[in-house]
């Protein structure tokens, strides 16, 4: 509990300071933002700004390097005896919760991606750091070899892959559910094999 408030106030503050540069990246262009003005924007300093993103650009991505990206932490405070798929939808679903809060700021950054294309391979860059991170984790506490045994690697890549298809649909809904619940039915449909699941018929 204790680690999930801390990580959830690091994240606020992650969250806070990828939102300002967004806003200034918006309004003047990504070259014309520095960290100095990020950092004004948000209530901090520089030198805290540089304890959570190493860049600018990282910023704007909303992502910071692997090793103090939220879900990296989430995934490692999991129980060591909980098996692979069940520590990563907990840590998935309590990451996606802390940033669900922030879905503003996804359309602003998926506008600057389309007319900065570098920012996107940033982000996809980090991502798999992000991945290859979670699954040197998950291979850890199995007791295998992530380069040579490729259970680590699907695991979290399909895991990941529930998160992203799930987060998509939570944006389209309208009303929008609790973004637990439709993590719930992607996790749901990956624990079950991935059988399609057909609606009940109904009575006529």
């Amino acid at each position: 509990m204790a680690g999930g408030l801390r990580e959830r106030k690091k994240a606020e503050t992650r969250r806070a300071l990828s939102s300002a540069a967004l806003r200034l990246a918006d309004r003047h262009g990504p070259d014309h933002v520095t960290v100095e003005a990020i950092a004004e924007a948000a209530g901090v300093s520089p030198r805290t700004f540089f304890n959570y993103f190493a860049s600018k650009e990282d910023a704007l991505v909303g992502m910071a390097p692997a090793r103090a990206s939220t879900l990296v932490t989430l995934l490692e405070e999991r129980p060591a005896h909980e098996p692979p798929f069940e520590a990563l939808r907990a840590a998935i679903t309590e990451g996606a919760e802390i940033f669900a809060s922030g879905t503003a700021d996804w359309a602003v950054r998926q506008r600057l991606f389309q007319h900065h294309p570098t920012l996107a391979g940033r982000h996809a860059a980090r991502f798999a750091e992000v991945e290859h991170e979670m699954a040197e984790i998950v291979a850890r506490l199995a007791g295998l070899d992530v380069d040579r045994d490729p259970y680590p690697a699907i695991v979290v890549g399909a895991t990941l892959a529930a998160l992203r298809a799930a987060l998509a649909s939570w944006q389209a809904r309208d009303p929008q559910p609790p973004v637990h619940e439709v993590l719930d039915e992607a996790f749901d449909h990956l624990a079950g094999g991935l059988a399609l699941r057909t609606p009940a018929a109904t009575a006529s």
